[in-house]
């Protein structure tokens, strides 16, 4: 099991607005209210950004899994928070991480979405 990012927010989050919002960002979601998945394309393949089991949660293998999971966190109103507390999101078009008052940039993500996912252990 990879490391988990869980989107949160202040008002729960229902099936039915994942539906919306994901189908709004170009996501397809796939399974029920009960368990599910949210997909994003890239060139003909799908690629699994998050999971649905009454929360959302992400376990990212890259830069792009992360940004799209950010993008739609975003969309959604809600925050994209690590195992360690960190937060995840996107400021001015960079995709970051902030953790106290240190900031990582993963990088702007027009380019993170464009070159797609490229896995970390490569």
């Amino acid at each position: 099991m990879g490391y988990e990012l869980r989107v949160e927010r202040d008002a729960p989050l229902a099936y039915a607005e994942l539906a919306n919002v994901s189908a709004q960002a170009g996501f397809e979601l796939r399974g029920s209210h009960e368990a599910g998945e949210v997909l994003a394309r890239h060139g003909d393949s799908e690629h699994r950004i998050a999971t649905w089991s009454g929360r959302l949660v992400g376990q990212p293998g890259s830069d792009w899994q992360v940004a799209q999971l950010a993008r739609l966190t975003d969309l959604m109103g809600a925050r994209l928070v690590g195992e360690d507390g960190e937060a995840y999101g996107i400021r001015n078009g960079v995709v970051e991480q902030i953790n106290g008052a240190a900031t990582y940039e993963f990088g702007k993500l027009e380019e993170i979405i464009a070159a797609g996912p490229t896995d970390w252990g490569v």
